[in-house]
């Protein structure tokens, strides 16, 4: 009788071989693209815990040295409040109106300076007016030209009376405050000035309101 040839099992060997390359290839492939599409977490890099302020890594090097600014300040034996109430408009606007530094319509910038009655109205209104066309960029990608904060010149600072939600503050600031941008042709059609009123919440000084501004001569 004939002998049954049995296959050889070089050739079930070599279809595992090709599998399993198959496979960490594929592999390869997922882990490259989860890395690349991985959201970045931004982390503390500074504080000023008396007054509860904080600084991510993520924050642009023009907000990052107002942050510094305010943190020296902030840290003398007595505050000049005149000071403090400049910076964080300075800081205010750079956050906010650099709509380039913000990876989403939902990433609203100057929230650190909102009072906390006021954030939720705040944010949504942000979202559904500058902040409305703002692309997402959460991994980088993002192509859409958006403006920059360049500048910013605190025109007049004042204390003055103002209520909110009843509280009345008798020694509450009205800063009028211009800007510019970096990328002018990208900006040409976005606000240049604004009046900001910030008042007390215990030493910290919290904005409540926002309105246009009418430039006045610089301080010095």
């Amino acid at each position: 009788m004939a002998r049954k040839i049995r296959r050889r099992p070089k050739k079930k060997l070599i279809v595992m071989i090709i599998v399993v390359a198959i496979l960490l290839i594929g592999l390869g492939i997922y882990f490259t693209i989860s890395n690349k599409n991985t959201v970045k977490e931004h982390k503390v890099v500074s504080k000023i815990p008396s007054y509860g302020y904080t600084l991510k890594s993520n924050k642009s090097s023009h907000y990052k040295r107002l942050f510094q600014e305010l943190k020296d300040v902030l840290t003398k034996d007595k505050v000049d409040e005149k000071k403090y109430v400049k910076t964080i408009t300075k800081m205010f606007i750079v956050d906010f109106y650099s709509l380039k530094d913000h990876v989403a319509k939902t990433d609203v910038g100057g929230v650190d300076f909102v009072h906390s009655d006021a954030i939720d109205n705040f944010i949504l209104n942000a979202e559904d007016t500058l902040y409305k066309y703002v692309e997402s960029d959460i991994y980088g990608q993002r192509k859409q030209k958006l403006p920059e904060i360049d500048e910013v010149s605190i025109k007049s600072c004042k204390t003055t009376e103002y209520t909110y939600n009843d509280n009345t503050d008798s020694n509450a600031y009205e800063v009028k405050a211009s800007w510019t941008y970096k990328n002018k042709s990208v900006a040409e059609d976005y606000q240049t000035d604004a009046t900001f009123i910030f008042m007390h919440d215990g030493k910290k000084l919290v904005l409540v309101e926002v309105l246009n501004g009418e430039e006045e001569e610089d301080e010095d």
